[in-house]
């Protein structure tokens, strides 16, 4: 260097300390990437993260780990998420429940579901099941809304407060103009269990787990809330079928992160996502689970969140849905 001109070092001199102070995300990933689930492990949220995240370790480099952080209509996850560093190293398996429920069921709202978020990816969906008895009699949603209108009541079973199922049951309710009476349970399990006994005559839930039961004629399952009709239960309508198009709900799954994350981080988790989420392999893994894969990028997920939001959050206050 003895020999260069003095401008020229000082030049290269200058370029070294600018590359010293690039921010970290420039080497992204460059350390261990976090993803919080707000569910128990075991569930279906919990199974997505742990498929996304093997994945993304092999395509980015870094190891991916998963952390569970469960309370609060899943509001204690999505805090920690919303107050991280927009850094890339803070992600969120995120859904229905902390985005459009658990927030507005919380006494003081604790983050903003769109704007306290970068939504990242769309991974695809799962509807809920409205499912009975089979000594209620009840065969269709429309036989149900009979029963409810003749009655005058329709108790109705979900995994507890300010679940999908119970926010679903809420929506209709209002929807149909109908006299449905929650009954909260401490999970899906024990909900299952007084509902193949007969103690409530109609439960809702994530269809995933009741397919068995459908299968053994313990449980009779009305609709299911997509648009369209499940893989995993092709012989039963679609709510949509039943002409209830206000009643379509997805619960859906995606990966989010903290508020203004890089476009350079967003867009090299897009890549990896969308090249997972191509993989046949995974797509099983997917529909074993009853979600259906749609593989969206942020700004298209971003007008999903809204829209969710803007359809489930009123239900949640007008219901006075507490946590």
């Amino acid at each position: 260097m003895k020999n260069l001109p003095r401008r020229q070092v000082l030049k290269l001199a200058a370029a070294g300390a600018a590359s010293l102070a690039l921010p970290a995300f420039a080497a992204w990933p460059d350390k261990p990437i976090k993803i919080i689930v707000t569910f128990p492990a075991g569930g279906a949220s919990d199974i997505v993260a742990r498929v996304m995240a093997e994945q993304l370790a092999q395509k980015l480099g870094q190891a991916v780990v998963v952390d569970n952080r469960p309370g609060a209509g899943g509001s204690v996850g999505g805090t920690a998420v919303t107050q991280s560093p927009a850094d890339g190293y803070t992600l969120m398996l995120s859904n229905s429940t902390p985005i459009s429920i658990g927030p507005f069921a919380l006494e003081k709202q604790p983050y903003d579901p769109v704007e306290g978020f970068t939504h990242i990816e769309l991974i695809g969906s799962a509807p809920c099941v409205v499912m009975a008895n089979p000594k209620a009699g009840l065969k269709t949603l429309a036989d149900l809304e009979a029963f409810a209108k003749k009655s005058g009541r329709l108790d109705f079973g979900s995994g507890g407060p300010a679940s999908i199922g119970h926010i679903y049951g809420e929506l209709m309710k209002h929807t149909l103009g109908l006299n449905m009476v929650h009954v909260p349970y401490r999970g899906g399990a024990p909900m299952t269990t007084d509902l193949i006994a007969g103690i409530i005559p109609v439960g809702i839930d994530v269809l995933t787990a009741y397919v068995p039961y459908f299968k053994s004629g313990q449980l009779v399952p009305l609709a299911v809330t997509s648009a369209a009709r499940s893989a995993l239960v092709p012989d039963v309508p679609s709510v949509v079928e039943a002409g209830q198009k206000k009643l379509v709900l997805d619960n859906f799954f995606g990966l989010s992160g903290p508020p203004k994350m890089p476009a350079d981080v967003v867009s090299r988790l897009n890549a990896a996502c969308t090249d997972i989420l191509r993989q046949a392999d995974i797509k099983k893994k997917m529909e074993e689970l009853g979600i259906t894969l749609s593989p969206a990028p942020s700004a298209a997920f971003t007008t999903y969140v809204k829209e969710q939001v803007a359809q489930l959050s009123p239900v949640v206050k007008s219901a006075g849905v507490k946590l």
